[in-house]
């Protein structure tokens, strides 16, 4: 019998980059949209690191690799497309990392609550996460238009943990960009790094307070988190 020696906790979870390899499906429809115009196809491995900070990056970098650039003001159409592009082929190539399923049922049993605050759209979020079998592990999924700030702001994280009935004060935030270390810096809550993700800064330089080389490896992270927490809390004066 596992000891639900988690209760209590709330994890939450960036999406893409953290939980899911998303890039392939994001960058895909970046390049459907640039060939038309005969820009050239950008890398995955130029834009990957882009991904967490959404769409409207992608589009930037992608037009100015070409040498071009993307008038939001005058062509605003284009990122409507984009999603449009994405929605239909949003888990083409789209995978969790592996451990994914069996981690988050693991932290699960032992009594954590776990959802997912991501900057990505929450519909946009959702279908993704429909579409790889995921739904089912997560309390809520908190896109920016749940919330009332995007990361790296901490009203983003603290209202997540919120919303699946959780308490900030007894949170672990899971990313692996500078606006997931951020927003955890921000709401006072430590955070795991997933350095096989779309790292956009060295892991020395991210912030986080451990670092994980595979998703299996989040459960001893959270273990020793919470219980270096807890001795925060039994040490400190009534």
């Amino acid at each position: 019998m596992i000891a639900r020696d988690l209760e209590g906790w709330t994890i939450a979870f960036d999406l893409d980059g953290t939980l899911v390899d998303s890039a392939p499906d994001l960058i895909g429809t970046l390049n459907r949209m640039l060939a038309p115009r005969g820009y050239p196809a950008v890398p995955l491995s130029s834009a990957r690191h882009l991904v967490g900070h959404g769409a409207r990056a992608l589009l930037r970098h992608g037009f100015a690799g070409a040498g071009a650039v993307w008038d939001e003001t005058a062509e605003p159409e284009l990122f409507d497309r984009f999603i449009d592009d994405y929605v239909a082929h949003i888990a083409d190539d789209s995978r969790a990392f592996e451990g994914v399923a069996e981690t988050l049922d693991h932290l699960a049993q032992r009594g954590a609550l776990l959802c997912v605050a991501t900057n990505k759209r929450t519909d946009l979020a959702e279908a993704l996460i429909g579409a790889l079998g995921l739904t089912r592990h997560f309390v809520v999924v908190a896109g920016p238009d749940r919330v009332s700030a995007r990361k790296p702001d901490g009203a983003h994280v603290r209202e997540a943990v919120r919303l699946a009935g959780g308490d900030p004060a007894r949170a672990v935030m899971v990313g692996d960009a500078t606006t997931d270390t951020g927003s955890a810096r921000a709401a006072g809550v430590p955070c795991v790094v997933a350095g096989f993700g779309y790292n956009d800064a060295p892991l020395s330089e991210l912030g986080g307070d451990i670092v994980i080389d595979r998703f299996v490896d989040l459960v001893a992270a959270v273990e020793a988190l919470c219980r270096a927490a807890d001795r925060v809390e039994a040490a400190a004066p009534i």
